[in-house]
């Protein structure tokens, strides 16, 4: 890509999130800023700090910071010359060398497909719908708004018309008469959270008068439930070999049990009746089919749900998919924060040496020896309810996770400290800031980008352990440490553990292979290898 043209793709995404921020509107990726700013009090402030920049009363300063920062990032790149932004001959050959190791190269690829998927956001999973017709002809695009919009524009009514409709079943009643004219929804139409699903069901067949299973063969045994026209349990029926058997149980619309009964000799005996209304009448209240109800967790290729649903009844896949999110922004966030503060303490370590070096090594070595996780869980625990949030969980892990990286960096600037380059720039009255920023940064890069797939599978296992321990993010974050948390826990459905543990091992394993592949085309003694 041209610098050009990346420099004019920055500003106008930053162009973008500002307008869509100004005008209730929710793009994929560009609106993660201002979203994040309202999780958090403290990444916004009263309207009269910029009251143009205000939406319902806040301005979402965190919001139109990054905006800020990316737009600034364009003007930068249009305004430096593209010979002055070429990679240096010695990147130009490990990126070379990077591509011919196949088995990291590809790994990357498979990686930024991920990304590009979990980029995609409201597109690909999210319970609103993406676009809707009514009666009328206006279009809706539900996804894309930050308000809610009533049933009642789409020929729902009573208390429906009220509230924000269910596009799932809008999109199942397309035809009937107000209703709408086209409904799209996302390729997976569930929320990562807040969305559990109704129980799955499997209609199950009668044959010689007996109850069978869905395959129409084997008999069935088990319970087997009669449904309300809307979805709702009505009937719960014990079987035995395709018989009633046992208990029969009953539900009102309003979810309350109104009838109790037995089979006794192959009919049915009356023990309560407090519905209202003849017993015959209550029992017409569903057709006479049967359905094999599956509770939640239910098993996967079950009610729509690829990868089945956790105990909550959240499906699996689009869980997945906001843990894939979570992760990259817990990495964008806190990468840059990290490397930032080991970049600079290891440069000036190793640059001015003496004194400052010594305090800050013993300083380092004591902060070391104190328990990472645990220190995380005890600061996460102490602070209070209204501060939990991702921001906050990702800076208590920086207090720590930049000294490891330290002592490499401040060990490689004191090897280019040395050259002979650095005492000519001091010859000719360079300053310390030009020579670490303009000679000894460029030549240490290789090293920072070696560490940067370890950092970031670091990252993950950290924040997924703390989820599974449950000090982590709140509830309203899509976490893979809690859906491996929930499936060890139920270990009678292994798919909700399985998808965990094969989502985080897939990126893990991919994050090794990158690193295995830069540290190949990074390192001088294997350059051979690879020519």
């Amino acid at each position: 890509m041209k610098k050009n043209t990346l420099a004019l793709l920055l500003i106008l995404a930053a162009a973008l999130s500002g307008a869509a921020e100004l005008r209730g509107w929710l793009l994929p990726t560009l609106s993660w800023p201002f979203s994040a700013s309202r999780h958090l009090a403290f990444l916004s402030c009263p309207a009269d700090f910029a009251p143009w920049l205000a939406v319902d009363g806040r301005v979402q300063w965190f919001g139109w910071a990054v905006a800020l920062l990316v737009a600034l990032s364009g003007v930068y790149l249009l305004c430096r010359r593209a010979d002055s932004l070429r990679l240096p001959p010695q990147a130009r050959n490990s990126l070379e060398r990077f591509r011919s190791h196949k088995r990291g190269y590809f790994a990357l690829l498979f990686l930024l497909g991920l990304f590009a998927l979990a980029a995609a956001d409201q597109l690909v999973v999210g319970k609103r719908a993406l676009a809707v017709v009514a009666e009328d002809g206006s279009w809706y695009f539900p996804a894309f708004r930050r308000d809610i919009l009533p049933g009642s524009l789409f020929g729902l009514n009573g208390n429906a018309s009220l509230t924000e409709p269910n596009y799932r079943e809008l999109q199942r009643s397309l035809g009937a008469p107000g209703g709408p004219r086209m409904v799209l929804m996302p390729l997976v139409p569930w929320s990562p959270t807040a969305d559990p699903a109704p129980f799955p069901t499997e209609c199950l067949s009668v044959k010689d008068g007996k109850l069978c299973n869905a395959d129409g063969t084997t008999l069935f045994d088990g319970q087997a439930c009669r449904l309300y026209p809307n979805g709702d349990i009505h009937l719960r029926i014990r079987y035995r070999r395709g018989v009633p058997d046992g208990h029969v149980q009953g539900w009102s619309p309003d979810r309350r049990e109104v009838y109790s009964a037995n089979w006794r000799n192959g009919k049915l005996t009356t023990e309560q009746f407090s519905g209202e209304g003849e017993l015959k009448k209550f029992l017409s209240l569903s057709s006479n089919e049967h359905f094999l109800l599956y509770y939640h967790p239910a098993p996967p290729l079950t009610g729509g749900h690829l990868l089945g649903t956790d105990s909550r009844g959240t499906d699996i896949l689009a869980y997945l998919i906001g843990g894939l999110q979570v992760n990259i922004q817990a990495a964008l966030f806190y990468l840059p924060l990290v490397y930032g503060i080991g970049l600079l303490f290891g440069m000036l370590m190793g640059y001015r040496g003496g004194l400052f070096d010594l305090i800050a090594q013993r300083v380092i070595e004591i902060l070391s020896q104190l328990p990472f996780l645990f220190l995380v869980m005890v600061l996460t625990d102490l602070l209070p309810p209204a501060l939990h949030g991702m921001f906050v969980t990702l800076s208590l892990m920086a207090l720590l996770g930049w000294m490891p990286m330290t002592y490499l960096i401040r060990t490689a600037t004191m090897k280019e400290k040395a050259r002979d380059y650095v005492a000519a720039a001091q010859a000719m009255g360079a300053g310390s800031l030009h020579i670490m920023r303009r000679h000894i940064l460029p030549n240490i890069m290789p090293i920072v980008i070696t560490l940067l797939p370890f950092s970031t599978a670091t990252v993950i296992l950290s924040l997924t352990s703390l989820d599974y321990l449950g000090f982590g993010l709140p509830e309203g974050y899509a976490t893979w440490g809690r859906l491996l948390n929930d499936g060890l826990s139920r270990l009678s459905s292994p798919w909700v553990a399985s998808s965990a543990v094969g989502a985080l091992v897939l990126i893990l394993l991919l994050i090794t292979f990158i690193g295995e592949g830069v540290r190949e085309a990074t390192s001088p003694r294997r350059h051979d290898h690879f020519e």
